[in-house]
């Protein structure tokens, strides 16, 4: 899949673009049925809402590791990511930064308070903040689900301060966030926040600067969402005193290639198979 120049002109105007139907009913399943399994393992990449319930699953795309997930890395690598994430990086040499699978619980699942994503990974060393996440909806998501509000145009603003808030934390880690002074005035001058809504399948694409939020899920169904974030490999990050844990801050810097644009699906039957066989025995 290829972007249209209409479509990278709406990601360097907004901050972010929203492309409907990007992966089928099948492949969605696939990745949640394996989500399902990465959600009773007990690892340090695996957080919890201070109920107890599932938040969010770290670095699930790698080959190594106790989440480790064929069918996330194989989303990863599929023609329907990469490419796109190539032409708005601007590169073809791309590496994963990290990976999470946010299960934001039915009732339980918490907000998160006006922030940039480089509010927190300016302290990771990364030397120009022009990096992306790729979010994939694995559920329905209206805004009573929690959804994430966009300010278009906020990326343009440039890196602004934050500051640590564990009043509203979740899985017990404090939040960065934008001040409340600021986001105010930001909110008066800027467009109306845009929430990003669709079906099951769709594909965001939003720069690492773009001030986003989400509310608590306030029905009764999951809102479950996958999050890529990819950094070019010029743009790798320099050492800093006591760096974060590499299931946040990725060391595995060599470029993701592109694969089969099946990958997803052929990842879930292999699994499936192996789950028949081990039962059969």
């Amino acid at each position: 899949m290829e972007l249209t120049k209409q479509q990278i002109a709406d990601y360097h105007r907004d901050g972010f673009i929203v492309i409907p139907n990007c992966f089928s009913t099948e492949e969605v399943h696939a990745l949640r049925r394996d989500t399902e399994r990465l959600s009773a393992i007990q690892a340090d990449s695996v957080f919890r809402e201070r109920t107890g319930a599932i938040r969010s699953i770290f670095r699930v795309h790698e080959e190594d590791g106790p989440v480790a997930s064929p069918q996330y890395r194989a989303l990863t690598r599929t023609p329907r990511m990469l490419r796109p994430v190539m032409q708005t990086l601007g590169s073809d040499e791309v590496y994963i930064a990290h990976t999470k699978v946010n299960t934001k619980s039915a009732l339980e699942g918490t907000g998160w308070l006006w922030h940039q994503d480089f509010g927190y990974w300016v302290h990771d060393g990364y030397p120009e903040n022009d990096m992306l996440t790729a979010m994939v909806m694995l559920s329905d998501t209206q805004e009573i689900h929690g959804s994430l509000y966009m300010i278009p145009g906020s990326h343009k603003l440039g890196l602004v301060e934050h500051y640590y808030d564990d009043s509203q934390a979740a899985y017990q880690l404090p939040q960065r966030a934008v001040q409340r002074e600021h986001i105010k005035k930001i909110l008066e001058t800027s467009g109306a926040p845009v929430p990003v809504v669709g079906r099951a399948g769709t594909l965001v694409l939003f720069h690492c600067l773009t001030i986003h939020g989400s509310g608590v899920n306030m029905s009764a169904e999951n809102r479950w969402q996958a999050y890529i974030t990819y950094n070019r490999v010029a743009n790798r990050p320099r050492e800093v005193e006591k760096p974060r844990g590499d299931f946040v801050r990725s060391t595995n810097w060599a470029p993701v290639p592109i694969e089969s644009d099946d990958g997803i699906l052929s990842a879930g039957k292999r699994c499936e198979e192996r789950e028949t066989s081990v039962e059969g025995n």
